[in-house]
């Protein structure tokens, strides 16, 4: 069995990521599309000021998130086939993250828009805090702490099914 290339690699890098960015990319552009029509729903200009300025926050968030997870598929189109793959990489990864890190304000501030306005502030301030800390363990603190699981296992690249032998 032969070793990928370094070629191989960054193009795999890169399919996967590819494939990350997709789940992100439906998650963000739904929750964008939703706050999108708000606005112009009977309810809400029965609003505080307070739950219009979240909403605006959300907005924003949810349009910077869009925009940083969707980039990487601009820059490809600028850099294709001029073999420039691991800078591609490199900025794709940024981009996802800092996309995943506008999804999270925009998710938490949308929360915070929902049970403002059906719950009193304090329980909406428990339950946004509760979602914003959800988020930051599945998405934060479980990749940290787990960073190096598999260290001990057998190398993806000897087999590249990720199946150990029986």
């Amino acid at each position: 069995m032969s070793k990928e290339t370094e070629k191989q690699r960054w193009q795999r890098n890169f399919a996967d990521l590819l494939q990350e960015l997709r789940v992100a990319q439906t998650g963000v552009q739904i929750l964008f599309a939703f706050l999108l029509t708000l606005p112009f729903s009977n309810g809400f200009t029965r609003t505080t000021p307070f739950q219009r300025d979240v909403y605006v926050v959300a907005l924003i968030a949810a349009a910077g998130a869009t925009a940083m997870i969707i980039s990487p598929v601009a820059f490809h189109r600028a850099l294709f086939r001029q073999g420039r793959k691991p800078e591609l990489v490199q900025f794709a990864h940024r981009m996802a993250s800092a996309g995943l890190a506008f999804m999270l304000v925009a998710m938490v501030s949308s929360v915070l828009l929902i049970t403002d306005f059906v719950l009193a502030r304090p329980v909406a301030f428990l339950l946004s805090a509760v979602t914003g800390l959800w988020f930051l363990t599945f998405w934060v603190i479980l990749p940290f702490v787990r960073r190096n699981w598999g260290d001990d296992d057998i190398d993806d690249e000897e087999d590249p099914s990720g199946l150990s032998p029986a």
